[in-house]
């Protein structure tokens, strides 16, 4: 982990497979106006669910200069980065109260005073945040529907436009890598006796967090074994402690 992927064009130059490198566990990419940017750029928006390609994910993000970044996002991000890929952008949509229904939301929009302004009526009924209303402003790009049952659609599914993925130099981690069947036991390259390979070297990608860690962990030290074992070595055991 951390490495500028320069090793990639070594090991290419001795004949293995290496998938190309792309970010993942990275922010999106959207067209925010000016002036949507300038008031909420920073702010969170917590408790949603993201959908994209039939695969949802639930947590919070947060509103940047360039788009979304947060733990919501970065679970789909191999699924947002394939659905950019082909059509060089795609429609994520957000669902801002993912416990509640489009008809319970309906209902408690029908209870709000006429004379309320929908700000009010979205802050009061339905305790969105400012940044939330925000977002409903943006994906509509003008009013919204004073309707109740067009108003918890919209809720429930804030389209949204990701022109792009963040790029690989500001991503928390890689997709890409060594092919699986250039590997071999203890993690040594079939073509390269001697050269061992771990962690995000690996053509695979996980979730951020401790799955990526531990993945990177438990690689290097099976690469470990695999380097004592050519060696004739024997590691001592780890510490009962673990890491």
């Amino acid at each position: 982990m951390g490495s500028d992927g320069s090793w990639t064009a070594i090991l290419r130059s001795s004949g293995i497979a290496v998938a190309d490198l792309r970010p993942a566990n990275m922010g999106i990419e959207i067209g925010w106006t000016d002036d949507f940017r300038a008031r909420f750029a920073g702010q969170p928006l917590k408790q949603l669910a993201v959908t994209v390609a039939g695969r949802s994910s639930r947590g919070e993000v947060v509103i940047t200069a360039h788009g979304l970044e947060g733990g919501a996002v970065y679970a789909l991000s191999a699924a947002i980065r394939e659905a950019v890929a082909g059509p060089g952008s795609s429609v994520i949509h957000i669902d801002l109260r993912p416990d509640a229904t489009v008809a319970s939301l309906r209902a408690r929009l029908g209870r709000a005073r006429a004379k309320d302004s929908l700000s009010t009526i979205l802050r009061k009924q339905l305790s969105l945040p400012s940044q939330a209303i925000g977002l409903l402003r943006e994906a509509t790009g003008g009013p919204l529907p004073r309707d109740a049952d067009a108003l918890a659609a919209l809720v429930k599914a804030v389209p949204l436009v990701v022109s792009a993925v963040r790029p690989i130099d500001r991503a928390i981690s890689t997709a890409g890598g060594i092919r699986f069947d250039e590997v071999g036991e203890g993690f040594q390259l079939r073509k390269l006796p001697g050269v061992f390979v771990a962690g995000e070297m690996l053509d695979w990608e996980a979730p951020t967090g401790g799955y990526l860690l531990q993945a990177s962990f438990a690689s290097a030290e099976a690469a470990a074994q695999g380097m004592a074992h050519r060696l004739g070595l024997v590691l001592p055991p780890p510490p009962a402690t673990g890491w």
